[in-house]
């Protein structure tokens, strides 16, 4: 599954121009600096396509990611731009994001995108993602940049500069380097995975995936909402209830100071907060998890306000403690099942499992037949739905037959209990 053709040059159309060949150039040049040039390297980018993107940043020591160099190459040619440059306004950049007629193509997007969409406000469309792209043409589960770009190129990406302070200047001509590679094989790859899809008629499964990738929703960090990235170590809807607004407290406090939630306050003592529910700062600074001292700080305050809110919720108002779905008799063995099942559907199609199914979906609907999960739906419900149904009402089995695992049809009589005296072997791995 090698690509030789598309690495050499590409015959892609500029609007107008149905002929014209286009070749890839290597020259590597400084990073732009100024808006006119920035324009201008967007305004050739717009003619074309595609472009591919990539961005490097900073985000240990900020809440935000701090965008510190992007990366852009179409059919022509590749550039870097510096973001951090004194008075360079990135406005051509979400021009070219914006534009609808040009397909902007990344590798694992979320990230970028995410940029995109703090610092633009907006979410770029429309997208195609070749790491989800790879799912789909059976590279396996969340294949990386570098091994997709040497299973489909042949090229081998260095990576010594891969843990680079981005932020730092200047950058050097290897740094450079390193980076725009990120985007010139990310040419020849999105080529490949678009012919492939193409030629299966999979195109319109990485269609569906992109919805998600590219919902505002996806991107937006409500603070009322953080408490769901935590675990659940509460028991009592009180207990729920504080966690609730210490955590909404702490998105919006590490939002404004543009800092890390851990330095805001860790999550053990979020939950510790929430078991114990400090109403002074003598309580709060007796807690394991709160530093010595801390309880004096603007902070504990805000802390303990918050504490109260919680307290102050009319107990028929107290939200539910989410609970674990129960699980039907005998669907801890179907779940097991479904997982043979699945690894067999998507070896022989050629599709990673992850981007079928979850366990979690697995669960649902080893438990109940209309479960409402994606592994249901579209192209999943037809590649393996439809077939999980079947194993579960005795109208499909698995069988391991001349050194390996099977699937056999069986006569839908046999999945109400009566024999049957033929079978149909119809797929194996």
């Amino acid at each position: 599954m090698r690509l030789s053709s598309v690495s050499n040059g590409a015959y892609l159309r500029r609007r107008g121009d149905k002929s014209k060949k286009l070749r890839y150039s290597s020259k590597i040049m400084m990073p732009i600096t100024k808006t006119s040039d920035l324009e201008a390297a967007c305004s050739r980018f717009a003619e074309f396509e595609f472009v591919t993107v990539d961005t490097e940043f900073m985000r240990e020591s900020t809440f935000w990611p701090k965008l510190c160099l992007i990366q852009l190459a179409g059919p022509e040619d590749a550039v870097t731009v510096d973001p951090m440059a004194d008075g360079l306004d990135l406005a051509p950049f979400f021009e070219l994001m914006r534009d609808k007629r040009v397909v902007k193509v990344f590798h694992a997007a979320r990230q970028d995108i995410e940029i995109v969409f703090h610092l633009g406000g907006f979410v770029p469309q429309p997208v195609f993602d070749t790491q989800v792209a790879a799912m789909v043409c059976g590279f396996g589960d969340s294949v990386s940049y570098d091994q997709l770009v040497g299973k489909i190129t042949g090229h081998r990406i260095d990576k010594t500069h891969r843990f680079t302070d981005w932020a730092r200047r200047p950058l050097t001509d290897k740094q450079l380097v390193y980076a725009l590679a990120d985007v010139t094989h990310l040419r020849d790859v999105y080529l490949f995975l678009k012919a492939n899809l193409e030629e299966q008629n999979r195109a319109h499964w990485v269609s569906e995936e992109m919805e998600v990738l590219t919902s505002p929703e996806t991107y937006r960090m409500a603070p009322e909402n953080a408490w769901k990235r935590l675990k659940m170590r509460v028991r009592k809807p009180l207990e729920l209830a504080v966690l609730m607004e210490v955590a909404a407290w702490r998105e919006e406090e590490a939002q404004r100071r543009d800092v890390p939630r851990s330095r805001v306050l860790k999550d053990e003592a979020i939950y510790e907060i929430a078991a114990q529910q400090p109403r002074d700062a003598t309580a709060l600074g007796s807690l394991r998890t709160i530093p010595r001292g801390f309880e004096r700080s603007r902070v504990a305050d805000d802390i303990i306000g918050a504490v109260e809110r919680a307290l102050a919720i009319p107990k028929k108002e107290l939200p539910p403690v989410p609970r674990g779905r129960p699980q039907a008799e005998g669907s801890a063995a179907a779940v097991e099942l479904l997982k043979v099942l699945l690894k067999l559907v998507c070896e022989a199609n050629g599709v990673a499992a992850k981007v079928v199914a979850t366990v979690d979906e697995l669960e649902q609907i080893a438990s109940d037949d209309d479960a409402d999960v994606a592994a249901m739906k579209g192209w999943r419900g037809e590649l393996f739905g439809q077939a999980a149904l079947k194993l579960k009402h005795g109208r499909l089995a698995l069988a391991f037959a001349h050194g390996k695992t099977v699937l056999i049809d069986l006569p839908e009589d046999v999945g109400d209990g009566e024999g049957a005296d033929t079978v149909e072997m119809v797929a194996g791995a």
